[in-house]
């Protein structure tokens, strides 16, 4: 296997095994060169069995660990930045729970730049015989009182009493964290989807199917509806109406409130490929610069470091705020969004409305047998005479997923039907080219 955009990953115990997790444990300790290590994961099923694999690969190679248990994505990054420590989180994310993977930190909790994974791919295949002691690893769990206190925070101060919000924990790796985070700022939270069996994860909820969350909120009338991933990396949220707010409005949104409050570096943000053209629109009238990268929540966040800049992320709802965390974090998020609520005495959907107008956008995911990075060459053609018909009123972009085996193709227009219109076009002319 072969790190994506976030790690490596694939269907767990056949593609994803034991055996490869042993020996990535072992390749990143020579690599990274870290005296200690914390490890986390999510709720599946096969997290333990590869969590006892890579721990022992570690360990073999003179690593001390530190297992944290079940685990958002986040809060390792947090225990690795706080301990000097690298990180490792078993989880595939936003994925079904078949599917498994292995992120990981740098000593200090930042991503690893393509480089230094490259280096680790290569050192797979030199491993030999460890060498010397094994080092010692602590037992499974630890508290997580470090962690929330971290994210309450934000408020710096403030609550968010008088808020009624709904979360969705999609049975992930902050499922045991939500209530609580919630009720210690005074918002009164109702909670679903936050019992994980190990095989319900992102199933039919979450920031991947919000729809249960939708109606929730509507149902209990609150203010706020927030849905999580596996990992809790990331967060889509919901108006009081049932709208779904995506990263990009949120994104927007926030972009606003550090702007005015003279918090936003450079007046920049830093956005991906996806994000809506209707961002950058929304963007240029404020006043507020943007940069772009490609998909990828590490490269927004290079991007970032890079620039000193304060705020970055991803229309799936991967949100970076650079004063507080080191990587994407769903439930820090949220308590942001909730504050900028709190704070302007405005509803989400009024919030959302000012920040930005969506323009129509459609997504296919087309499964193909193998990852195609060359997806964009071969429609180059079909690519550039639709550009021609659309001009500046719209955007095409065609990429091979770094997570799995399909190609995006996304397409914005001013009209749903010309966005509809062209995606399926640029669809059918890939399944001929590639004789499916």
């Amino acid at each position: 296997m072969r790190f994506g955009t976030d790690g490596v990953r694939g269907r767990a115990n056949t593609e994803l095994t034991p055996a490869f997790a042993l020996d990535l444990g072992r390749a990143a300790a020579r690599v990274l060169g870290a005296k200690h290590a914390v490890v986390g994961g999510d709720s599946r099923v096969s997290t333990p069995m590869l969590e006892a694999a890579f721990v022992a690969g570690l360990s073999s190679e003179g690593v001390e660990v530190h297992r944290l248990g079940v685990t958002p994505t986040p809060a390792v990054a947090f225990e690795a930045a706080r301990l000097g420590a690298m990180g490792a989180v078993i989880s595939a994310s936003h994925n079904a729970y078949h599917d498994n993977g292995i992120k990981l930190f740098a000593v200090g909790g930042t991503k690893l730049p393509d480089e230094v994974e490259s280096r680790i791919e290569a050192a797979l295949d030199f491993l030999g015989t460890p060498s010397g002691d094994p080092a010692p690893i602590h037992g499974r769990g630890a508290s997580a009182e470090g962690y929330v206190q971290h994210l309450l925070a934000v408020l710096e101060g403030r609550d968010l009493t008088g808020l009624r919000v709904v979360v969705d924990a999609a049975n992930g790796a902050a499922s045991h964290l939500v209530a609580d985070v919630l009720q210690r700022t005074g918002a009164q939270a109702v909670v679903v989807n936050a019992q994980p069996d190990g095989m319900n994860i992102n199933a039919g909820c979450g920031a991947t199917d919000p729809a249960g969350l939708q109606a929730v909120v509507t149902a209990e009338r609150a203010h706020v509806g927030i849905a999580l991933d596996g990992d809790a990396d990331r967060l889509i949220a919901v108006d009081e109406f049932g709208e779904v707010v995506d990263g990009d409005h949120i994104i927007a949104i926030c972009a606003g409130d550090l702007r005015d409050r003279g918090l936003l570096h450079d007046d920049t943000v830093v956005v991906t490929v996806m994000t809506n053209l209707g961002f950058r629109l929304a963007m240029e009238a404020a006043g507020i610069d943007v940069v772009e990268t490609p998909v990828g929540d590490r490269y927004v966040l290079e991007s970032l470091g890079a620039g000193g800049y304060s705020l970055g992320g991803e229309q799936s709802g991967h949100v970076i705020f650079t004063r507080h965390a080191t990587t994407g974090d769903g439930l820090l998020t949220a308590l942001v969004l909730l504050d900028v609520v709190k704070r302007s005495g405005r509803p989400l959907s009024e919030l959302a409305a000012a920040a930005m107008t969506q323009l129509p956008q459609v997504l296919l995911n087309v499964p193909v047998a193998e990852r195609r990075p060359d997806v964009a060459e071969l429609l180059a053609a079909d690519i550039a005479r639709w550009n021609d018909e659309l001009g500046h009123t719209g955007r095409i972009l065609v990429r091979s997923s770094g997570t799995e085996p399909l190609v995006r193709i996304m397409v914005e227009a001013p009209a749903a039907e010309l966005a509809s219109r062209v995606a399926e076009s640029l669809r059918g002319s890939l399944l001929a080219a590639i004789g499916a």
